[in-house]
């Protein structure tokens, strides 16, 4: 036992157990900008320092991870392994957010003469991060926000087809539904596998259900009941030849995979940086290619809708929550400090992971594809003859750990649905795992 230390309570670099760090942090009226600001530095000094030593290691484990988990404020215990709802803010993110609500309390003439200017440094951050322009890309609320404003702001008329899949989130349903309603529009289901089974199967089963009427589809890049990894690039390949324009629901995606829209071709892509990126509640980034952009006309109109330059034009929304807009920028440079691929290749190592160890149960049926290219940092999975929510409610009570259910029994893609960010370890995916299998032994 420490005797500095009795209770066993992990203290940070900086001095400060997890508790007394957030307690630290939320007396804002004792703490200076200066001090936040010094908080922060030491964190990017702390990656910069595991960055050189592991320089030769793409994808390290082991204390490189470790140490990075560190600068996450867990509660004491918790394993969050549902960042596919929500996930974590890394402390020089929450430092950020909690600055710049001190600056509107304490000068609120900073935010309409100060803010402006990073607002538009956080645009290009976000335009550099996912390979795109600072022109094509929208700061808004949530994934949700950005898949209205494209489906708001399309000219279809009555007969004119949207192809959606079998899979899609109610965020992106009941847009084209309501468009339906009001503008005759014709909404048509396509199939994909629970997994598919390889890039042209998926893509396919698109090209099948295309009509002269067929205008648009609008898909899951990172589908949430299965974690599959649409291939969005060669679907809009396809797509495009054809005049057809993609609307990408990619509500995982940023943060989790090294994204790169130039390369995808995806016309409209909707994101929230809240799951994987590790921002803010209330911040969402859509993307709209330039090619496109004329074809698209603003949701909310405000002073500028009509003369803003790019993708501007589609965020008239008056005042906004700087902090939070200020705040996705810092998260961006968390991600940056380690490296998207790295980042990448983490996530996905986990999840493969967590993959291979399932299989060995038996009557596990996995519901995410084993292909690398078409999965990520989600894995579902089911298992015959057990109640998923019983393993998501013992995992919690045994392990602290948090995971979820998601999908539908009637359509037989009910199962339970993990997510493996990168601040957690081979040693939790293990503990699962055993929980799992336990159950599974007992049915």
């Amino acid at each position: 036992m420490d005797i500095n230390n009795p209770k066993g309570i992990l203290i940070h670099s900086d001095g400060l157990s997890r508790r007394d760090f957030v307690k630290y942090l939320l007396a804002g009226s004792t703490l200076s900008v200066a001090a936040l600001n010094k908080l922060n530095a030491a964190v990017y000094q702390s990656i910069t320092s595991l960055n050189q030593k592991y320089i030769k290691d793409e994808s390290p484990d082991g204390i490189y991870w470790d140490a990075l988990q560190k600068h996450f404020l867990f509660q004491d215990g918790i394993v969050m392994m549902n960042n596919g709802t929500i996930g974590p803010m890394p402390k020089p993110v929450f430092n950020t957010l909690i600055k710049i609500f001190k600056l509107q309390v304490t000068n609120p003439y900073d935010c309409y003469n100060f803010i402006p200017g990073k607002k538009e440094e956080v645009r290009t951050k976000l335009a550099k991060f996912i390979g795109a322009s600072p022109e094509e890309v929208v700061i808004t609320r949530n994934t949700t926000e950005g898949i209205n404003f494209v489906v708001n702001g399309l000219d279809l008329k009555e007969g004119d087809e949207v192809l959606l899949s079998n899979m899609e989130h109610p965020g992106g349903i009941c847009p084209w539904e309501l468009k339906a309603k009001r503008y005759g529009v014709i909404i048509k289901e396509v199939e994909i596998g629970l997994p598919p089974k390889s890039t042209e199967e998926f893509v396919d089963s698109f090209r099948k259900a295309i009509t002269p009427k067929t205008k648009v589809i609008s898909i899951s890049h990172t589908v949430y009941i299965s974690g599959l990894i649409s291939p969005v690039k060669e679907l809009c390949q396809m797509a495009h030849d054809k005049g057809i324009l993609v609307l990408a629901d990619s509500a995982h995606g940023i943060g989790m995979l090294d994204l790169n829209m130039k390369e995808l071709g995806v016309d409209f892509f909707a994101t929230s940086p809240y799951k994987w990126l590790g921002a803010s509640t209330g911040v969402g980034v859509l993307y709209v290619r330039k090619e496109v952009q004329d074809k698209l006309w603003p949701t909310i109109a405000s002073s500028g809708w009509n003369t803003n330059e790019g993708a501007r034009k589609f965020e008239t929304l008056g005042q906004r929550a700087d902090a939070l807009m200020i705040a996705l920028g810092e998260a961006v440079d968390f991600q940056d400090a380690i490296g998207k691929q790295r980042i990448e290749r983490r996530i996905k190592s986990l999840a493969g992971y967590l993959k291979q160890e399932l299989k060995k149960i038996p009557g596990v049926k996995l519901h995410t594809s084993e292909d690398p290219y078409l999965s990520g940092g989600l894995t579902a999975f089911s298992i015959a003859g057990v109640e998923l929510q019983k393993i998501v409610d013992y995992v919690r009570e045994k392990y602290n750990i948090v995971v979820r259910t998601v999908g539908s029994k009637e359509k037989g893609t009910y199962g339970i649905r993990v997510s493996t960010p990168i601040y957690v370890s081979f040693n939790h995916v293990d503990m699962f795992v055993k929980g799992v299998r336990y159950l599974t032994s007992r049915r």
